[in-house]
Formats: structure tokens, sequence, C-alpha cells
């Protein structure tokens, strides 16, 4: 098979959803690729094919440099006006820009060029290439969820001309497999452990709180998909669930003094004096520290370590971030970008969410992967710089967003402030990129189940704030992903 081939059936492979079946197939046609482009690549003056090895090397860790993009420039150093013709080229170097690194001007200026053409494209081009671009200029590949991107490319697949039937076939049975296991895990059934749970904590009678079931579910879904982390999924949505109804008590039910009093009892792990506490803050506090021992219990049990102390511990930092948004609201002070951020990177539950992930998706926990995780490297840190702002939780009487933020602090408009906002995202995923290729003291999932937080937060908030008020958008967009087989 010649390598261009290759790498096309690669992609193809990843896009159906399929790469979770084939891991070591892949890795070792991407060694074969790798090895025979150190004696040449024959597709020197091919944009399409440049770029689509560009994009599967850096995806997979390979060293891919961006000067390879240089031969593709005139004399003047700007890419060539003659690929504005190359309808396929400008889509495969448009999402190979997404894979860049800090300080990759080239890759900056393939972006800018690329997304300047395909916008002109859109109207004109024909047949599938019209719903490619405007699928891409969507939200590129890199940003997409696995199964959400499955599930549009299988149909998209379908009616090229040139189909592998078995594959197609094999695309098509896989993701109505992985739906159905995941509705039985997570929502479609009211008899299912993760409803019960919900039930018997009372927790559906927190009229305050939001109920977001489907979406939690969703949400670790996202993060890790494979069949075989059931476990992970149920236990690791009832703490997204618990730190929803903890982030609504600090944002719209408590008083400052009570939440003051509460986070002193997180911190503490303490219920020794717990009637202190207001009835249903008191319940959501029960609910949070049994459900933390349950999963404690099951990781001494199951895996021969005790991650309590650890939970305790991000639970306290989580609710001292909580803490110290409430009293910015509170008080009417108006934090800088900077200021907001610095805390937000916990706040935003990323690390606990993380931390839950390693605990319940290892084969083994070391202690030194789990000191090195607490220390919030970069891998870990840039998920929760990822999540866009939205101005959507300004009416529950939250404190001010990024977004928000920005412009009190720089007196911009909120267009202006937007903008800078996307910018910082667009840098985060660079910091990302470069971060994944790193060695670290874990591996799948949770290696990927960092970016892949990521990526389900750019899904959540594409369009607003999808999670805590799921528009049409949202909704239409989760229905034939959780509800309809192919």
């Amino acid at each position: 098979m010649e390598p261009l081939a290759k790498l096309e059936l690669i992609d193809e492979v990843q896009r159906l959803g399929l790469k979770y079946h084939f891991e070591m197939e892949t890795k070792n046609a991407l060694n074969v690729v790798y090895s025979n482009t150190n004696n040449g690549w024959p597709y020197d003056d091919d944009l399409y094919a440049t770029a689509l090895r560009f994009r599967l090397f850096r995806q997979h860790g390979y060293h891919a440099p961006q000067d390879i993009f240089e031969r593709f420039k005139d004399e003047k150093g700007e890419f060539k006006a003659s690929l504005c013709e190359d309808v396929k080229g400008m889509l495969s170097m448009y999402e190979a820009s997404f894979f860049g690194f800090e300080g990759e001007n080239t890759k900056d200026e393939a972006k800018l060029f690329s997304t300047k053409r395909l916008v002109a494209l859109k109207t004109s081009a024909s047949g599938s290439f019209s719903r490619k671009i405007e699928h891409a200029l969507d939200m590129p590949i890199h940003w997409r969820l696995n199964r959400m991107e499955a599930r549009w490319f299988i149909d998209t697949y379908e009616q090229e001309q040139h189909v592998n039937p078995t594959l197609l076939q094999l695309a098509k049975l896989d993701f109505n497999m992985v739906q159905s296991i995941h509705q039985k895990e997570g929502f479609l059934y009211s008899a299912s452990a993760i409803s019960l749970w919900w039930v018997d904590l009372g927790l559906n009678k927190i009229t305050f709180a939001r109920d977001r079931l489907v979406e939690h579910y969703f949400w670790v879904c996202g993060m890790v998909f494979e069949p075989e982390f059931g476990q992970y999924r149920d236990m690791a949505t009832k703490i997204l669930c618990l730190i929803t109804d903890v982030d609504d008590v600090y944002d719209v039910y408590g008083s400052l003094e009570e939440l003051e009093l509460l986070t002193e009892f997180i911190e503490r792990w303490d219920i020794t004096k717990i009637d202190k506490l207001p009835h249903k803050i008191r319940s959501i506090f029960l609910a949070m520290y049994n459900t933390t021992n349950e999963i404690g219990y099951w990781t001494i049990k199951e895996k021969n370590f005790n991650i309590i102390p650890y939970l305790r511990k991000e639970w306290a930092k989580l609710c001292r971030a909580y803490l110290t948004e409430a009293k910015w609201y509170h008080k009417g002070y108006k934090p800088t970008l900077e200021e907001y951020l610095d805390n937000a990177v916990v706040s935003i539950a990323a690390p606990l969410m993380l931390f839950c992930c390693y605990f319940l998706t290892a084969d083994k926990i070391t202690t030194e992967a789990v000191d090195f995780i607490e220390k919030l490297p970069t891998i870990v840190r840039c998920p929760s710089l990822v999540l866009p702002t939205s101005s959507y939780e300004l009416a529950r009487g939250d404190n001010l967003k990024a977004v928000e933020c920005y412009m009190n602090e720089k007196e911009v408009s909120e267009e202006v402030a937007s903008q800078h906002i996307n910018h910082l995202v667009h840098e985060t995923w660079k910091e990302m990129n470069k971060a994944m290729l790193f060695n670290y003291p874990f591996s799948e999932p949770f290696l990927s189940a960092n970016p892949n937080l990521g990526r389900t937060s750019q899904f959540f908030y594409h369009y607003g704030d999808g999670h805590g008020y799921p528009g049409n958008e949202t909704k239409a967009d989760l229905l034939p992903l959780l509800l309809k087989p192919i």
C-alpha cells in the first residue's frame, strides 16, 4: 500500500470512531511511513498529502517540523495564491494547523490563510466539499469529540465515491454497540445505577440545583468512552453531579457565612457537628462525603490504593476556589482576568475530574503519578483553561466570567473581549499539543482524557452555556449521539 493510502486509511479509521480497535496496527503503519519519510516524501508538492501526514504525525507523537509547509510559499514568504484552488488541500491544511505549537508562526499563517479561503469557498464549493467546509469551520477535527465526529463522519463517508463497505459496516456496528452500552449505563433506563443513586440520596429534591444527569454522564463519556470503563463512568458521573450541586450552593443558595462554614467542614472532612449546616446544604455535604468514601472503598478493594485522602484534598481545593468567587460576588469585587483564571483553573473542577479519571481507569495507581497530577502540570492545567465562557451564568447570581473580567479590566466591548478569550483558547490548545508529546508516569486512557475534557468543554460551550442551560443546538447534537442508532 502506498504511503498516502496508508495515511488516508488511518484517518478514516480514526474519524469513523474505530481507532481504539486498531491501536497497534495504526502505530505499526505510522512507524513504516515515518521511517520511509527519511528516504524522501514522494508527495512534496501535494498540499493535501503533506498536511495529512503532518496532522497524523503530530497527533501520534512523531517529530513533524512546521517548515515542511515552507515549500508552499512564494518568494515573498506568503502562501502561494495558486493553492486557493485546491479545496481538498485547503481543508487538509486547515485541519493540520490546529496541531501547532506555541511560537510556530508558519502554522499560524497556515490557519489564517486556509480559514480565509475556506470561508470564501463555502458557498461555491460543490457536493460533499461544501458540507465538509462548513463542518470544519464550525469546529476543527482536533477539537471534536470522538463519538460526535464518528456519528457525523459515518454519514459523510457513506456518500463518498470510494468507500470501503467493510469498514463502513464495522463503524456502524461499533457505533450502535457503544451507544447501547452508554444508554444502559447512564440514563435511558430509570433503573440505571446512576439514576437510582441520584434519587436515593434525595438530590432530585434539591430545587435550587441544576438537574443535569444526562449532561453529566455525557461529560465523562467524552473523557473516556471505551466500553470497558463503565465503572469509571458510573463513579465519575456521581462526582460530577455533586460538583454541580456544590457549585450551585456557592453560586446561588448559601449566604457567605454558610459558605464559609461549609468550606470549614469540607476542609476538616468532619460530620460530627453537621447539624450546624442548613438542611439542604447538609444533605449535599453528606452525599459528597458518602460518595467519596464509597469510591475510596472501591479503589482499596479493586486497586489496593486508598484515594480518600487525595479526594478530600481536591474537594477542599475546589470549595476554597468556589468560596473565593463567592466573596468576589458578595463584595462586588471585579477581578482581573489573570486573577480570575488563576482561581478558575481549580474552580472549573477539571483537576478533581481528572484525578478521579486517573484513579478509576489506571491499571495500577502509583504515588509518583498521583504526586505529579497533584502539581497541576500543563497537561492537567490546560483543559481548565480551554473552557470557553458565557454570560448565561450571570442570570443565576454568579460571579463574573472571563469575558466580563476582561471587559472590566481593559474597558473594551464584549466583542473585543470575546476575541481575546478565543485567542487564549487557541494558545492553550497549542500548549496542550506540545504537552501530549512528553513522557509521563501514566498512560492511556488517562493521557487522552486530558484533551478530551477540553473537547467536551468545546462541545458544551460552543453555542453558549450548553451545560447549565442546554439550548437547541446542544440538544440537536446530543439526540443522534445518545438515542438514535444508525
